[in-house]
């Protein structure tokens, strides 16, 4: 299994304590009717923390002898009580998305894919933001065909440079190694000209796309990509130096070299419709999955691909890709509305793929957990969820590493 450096600045994430006015050094005790945990929910339920860190979870009851001088106690009342969300796909840096912003529509930690290089950061009244570096490509290739040079892309010339970058990315604080593998021409990709998904620019949730629009003609042309031999040595090298490598495919051509190369992850679920065959060899292999279907409802091969990897039993990770113009700052409850009804999966196991299988798949002890010694990640809304992820856009209690963020209560 691997061992991500990740694990280095774990203390630094989780455990970091900075004075402001929400003074995470103070005992906070936390009151309400429905706690998810991450992995249940329970009821009558309230949290302790103390310097940033979830001290204990237990019935309300048990926590009635407690010396209440030196506590800032907050009954909610009628709310559900979460973790915060972790968004495993968003181009914040890159597309200058405010973080404060992000932070307080419910999601806590972010993983950004595609942009300057930077080491974990925040988990601590801010956004705790993790980085990817620049995109992996080969000259000429998606995104850079795009967007140009810059910050967001980086071409490779060969095995050699693919091995030299892969080392200076994760000396540079890198938790995954993007690549792009697209051939471009899929129908209703959003990185058509028509549908370009780089604008720096933000829709409320309402304006969501419509799923059903298959009239565009798909490109003749096929953009230059990655060989599978400079693919395999970027994922040989990050494996060897304990990281994971995820692969932007949109196409058949791409998923049979992300699969033959050995990548860990599709960072998008395809575009167009692939082979149920290809789709059983991901799940074999065993290929984690960030789903974006909100960002992708265009796609012609969204529904197909989605539903037939659930059958196939493939592991979905929660990711919507916040800087895409269609898509919210914060929660998409779309999103999570998209997983439900193509996966079949249950609301609590939707809700698992954005807090706890997310914070194990990063690797951080308890990220995406309420449970002792888990980071003080804690959203809030009133009344029950009842199966509802709308108010999930609209969280009326945010924390982040103790200090309290938003509190609407």
């Amino acid at each position: 299994m691997l061992k991500p450096l990740l694990f280095i600045f774990v203390s630094i994430l989780t455990h970091t304590v900075i004075a402001d006015s929400s003074s995470p050094n103070k005992i906070l005790l936390l009151h309400a009717t429905q706690v998810f945990d991450g992995e249940k929910m329970l009821n009558n339920t309230s949290i302790l923390i103390e310097n940033g860190i979830i001290k204990e979870v237990a019935p309300r009851d048990s926590f009635k002898a407690i010396d209440t001088s030196a506590i800032n106690i907050i009954d909610l009342g009628n709310a559900t009580l979460l973790p915060g969300f972790i968004e495993l796909h968003a181009h914040v840096n890159y597309r200058q998305v405010p973080t404060d912003i992000v932070l307080q529509h419910g999601i806590t930690t972010v993983r950004d894919l595609g942009g300057a290089i930077h080491f974990p950061r925040g988990g601590n009244g801010k956004l705790r933001l993790l980085s990817a570096g620049p995109i992996l490509t080969v000259e000429n290739g998606y995104p850079i065909n795009k967007m140009g040079k810059g910050s967001h892309a980086l071409a490779i010339r060969s095995e050699a440079h693919a091995k030299q970058i892969v080392q200076r990315l994760i000396e540079n604080g890198a938790v995954i190694i993007k690549i792009a593998l697209e051939a471009g021409g899929e129908v209703g990709a959003p990185w058509s000209s028509a549908h370009h998904h780089h604008q720096n620019q933000h829709s409320p949730a309402s304006s969501h796309h419509s799923p059903t629009n298959t009239h565009h003609v798909a490109s003749a042309t096929t953009w230059p990509m990655l060989s599978e031999t400079i693919v395999k040595a970027i994922v040989s090298e990050a494996h060897k130096l304990g990281i994971k490598v995820t692969a932007h495919v949109g196409e058949q051509q791409g998923v049979k070299i992300a699969l033959n190369a050995g990548v860990d992850e599709w960072a998008h679920m395809p575009c167009a419709v692939i082979p149920k065959a290809l789709l059983a060899q991901a799940v074999a292999q065993k290929v984690n999955i960030v789903t974006t279907l909100d960002t992708l409802s265009k796609c012609t091969g969204i529904a197909h691909n989605t539903t037939a990897l659930a059958e196939l039993g493939a592991n979905f990770l929660y990711g919507a890709e916040i800087a895409h113009p269609d898509i919210p700052w914060g929660i998409d409850a779309q999103e999570l509305m998209s997983i439900q009804q193509h996966t079949q999966l249950s609301f609590i196991e939707v809700l698992k793929t954005a807090t706890s299988k997310a914070g194990k798949y990063l690797n951080i002890p308890l990220l995406g957990q309420l449970k002792a010694n888990a980071p003080a990640d804690i959203i809030a809304v009133k009344g029950e969820l009842a199966h509802s992820f709308k108010k999930l856009e609209y969280p009326q209690l945010v924390i982040s590493g103790g200090h309290i963020i938003k509190n609407n209560f």
